[in-house]
Order: C-alpha cells, then structure tokens, then sequence
C-alpha cells in the first residue's frame, strides 16, 4: 500500500498519463508534439532532444540539454573564445592599472618622469645634430682639397673622406628622426598615463 502511494504520488508530480512501473530515477521530455514524455529508463522519443532527470520524490534533480547542431557548438565556441579574450583583456588591464598605481605616488610624479624622459631624448637630438655639424665641417675641408683637383682625378683618400662623411651625416639624420618619433611616443605614453591615473583615483574616492 505505502509503495502503490509512492507511485501515485510521483505519476502525479511527473504529469504521467501512462502507469509508472517502478519507483526511483525517471527521466522526463517533451516529444515532438509537444507532449511530456517519461520512463524509468529514457525513452525513445527523448533521444537527441533536452530531458529532465527525476529523483524518487518527483523532484528534478538534472536538466540536460539537447545535443548541438554543428552550427551550434561552432558559434558556442566562438562565445567561449570571445569571452576568454576579453576576460584576458579585462585581466591585462587590472595588471597596467596597478603597475601605474605603484609607479607613481601623484600626478607630480608622472610630470616629473615625462620631463625627464623627454629632456633624454632632446639630448640624444642635440649630440646627433653636434655631431652632423662635426662632420661637416670634416667634409668642408676634404670639400677644399677637392677643389686643387678640378681638372684632374681626385685622389682615393679624398674621395672616401667625402663618402664617410655623407654616409655618417646621413646615419645621424636617421637617429634624429627615429629620436623625434620616439619623443611622440613619449608624450602619448605620459598623457595616457596620466588621463588613466586621474581616472583611477576617482574611481578609488567613489568606492
């Protein structure tokens, strides 16, 4: 009597229409039609469609979903993979965000190493430009030695003076160039710097 009251009382938590034949685990779906399906073992219809799995008391203790599409798994992959690299992003950024917190103590600080990291390549400007002014004035004079030889060929040695020179001028003018290109990169670096540490000490005062 207490068993037929057990089966009666889960056929009727479950929804079955047809006689339960055994108390225990259940597994329960909708079939094609719409209409919820059950049996102690997974039914036929339940195959490759989402089914609940019932413990003894009716009660659903498993949701399983229904076998993906290839279509299906390739765009949760994508998700997957899409939320591994933001999660990386969000990761990186806490990573900068602390580094710039321990950098610097305030704003004065971030002033003051900009100022030194731009004085250090104004100075690696003017020793290159010290330098082509330099070596012109070496070339000048293999420029005047040139002159004695107008009308005949001009000796070897003066010949490589004029060549080293134009080469090495030509070497410091590219330093130069790479120097102001990095001094770009400075004044980007130091402003993002400091739009990113005001902004994080806001949000420290807001908390």
């Amino acid at each position: 009597m207490i068993i037929i009251r057990r089966l009666a009382t889960l056929a009727l938590l479950i929804g079955l229409s047809s006689p339960v034949v055994a108390a225990g685990q259940f597994f329960c779906c909708n079939d094609t039609s719409g209409k919820q399906v059950c049996g102690d073992i997974l039914p036929h219809e339940c195959f490759g469609r989402a089914y609940r799995e019932l413990g003894s008391t009716g009660q659903t203790v498993r949701n399983v979903e229904a076998p993906q599409t290839p279509e299906q798994r390739a765009q949760r992959a994508a998700e997957e993979e899409k939320r591994k690299i933001e999660e990386e992003k969000r990761r990186e950024q806490q990573r900068k965000d602390q580094a710039l917190l321990n950098t610097y103590g305030n704003e004065n600080d971030i002033t003051l190493m900009r100022q030194r990291a731009e004085a250090d390549v104004h100075k690696s400007i003017k020793n290159s430009e010290n330098k082509i002014a330099e070596i012109k004035e070496l070339r000048k004079k293999f420029e005047n030695e040139a002159e004695f030889y107008k009308k005949k060929e001009i000796p070897a040695e003066i010949q490589k003076g004029l060549r080293n020179a134009d080469y090495e001028i030509k070497a410091q003018e590219s330093i130069i160039e790479s120097r102001k290109q990095e001094l770009d990169v400075v004044k980007k670096k130091y402003d993002e710097d400091q739009r990113r540490y005001i902004d994080l000490l806001r949000r420290v005062q807001t908390r």
